[in-house]
């Protein structure tokens, strides 16, 4: 039996979210540079410009958190990764992949009405979140078909 691994990752978001972090980048090193270029009545030092440095990087850092979201799928299960978790869920243990209307993201249907968000397969990604979503479903039809 062949193993066929599907992956998945956002597109717009990982573009949206790597010019962000740059910008935020980039404001904050000139805003550090411009403290201490004109008298403002208050005394800033190097240390506050590193600091306003280090502020623009850490906002950058936290806006590159969603670009890290993937999705993996093969025969055996699915492993969700989102913003700071990892999670892994065989698909007996998946009740549905589905993506609910209005929603932002596609979703995992658990049993007792839980669910996980794949944040992976965000609506903004039209026509590739729809081709992801068809295999996901796909993979899930062919393990319960193998059970």
């Amino acid at each position: 039996m062949r193993v066929s691994t599907f992956q998945f990752r956002p597109r717009k978001i990982r573009y949206v979210a790597s010019a962000l972090a740059v910008a935020f980048v980039a404001v904050f090193t000139v805003v550090a540079i411009l403290l201490r270029s004109e008298w403002t009545g208050a005394y800033f030092q190097l240390s506050d410009q590193i600091a306003m440095v280090g502020i623009g990087v850490m906002l950058a850092l936290g806006v590159l958190l969603f670009a890290r979201s993937r999705v993996r799928a093969d025969e055996a299960g699915i492993e969700i990764r989102n913003l700071v978790g990892t999670k892994r869920f065989e698909w007996d243990q998946v009740e549905h992949v589905s993506f609910p209307d209005g929603a932002s993201y596609a979703r995992l249907e658990l049993p007792d009405d839980e669910y996980v968000t794949i944040m992976a397969i965000p609506a903004v990604d039209g026509e590739r979140s729809v081709g992801a979503m068809r295999e996901l479903r796909r993979l899930k039809a062919g393990a319960a078909q193998d059970a």
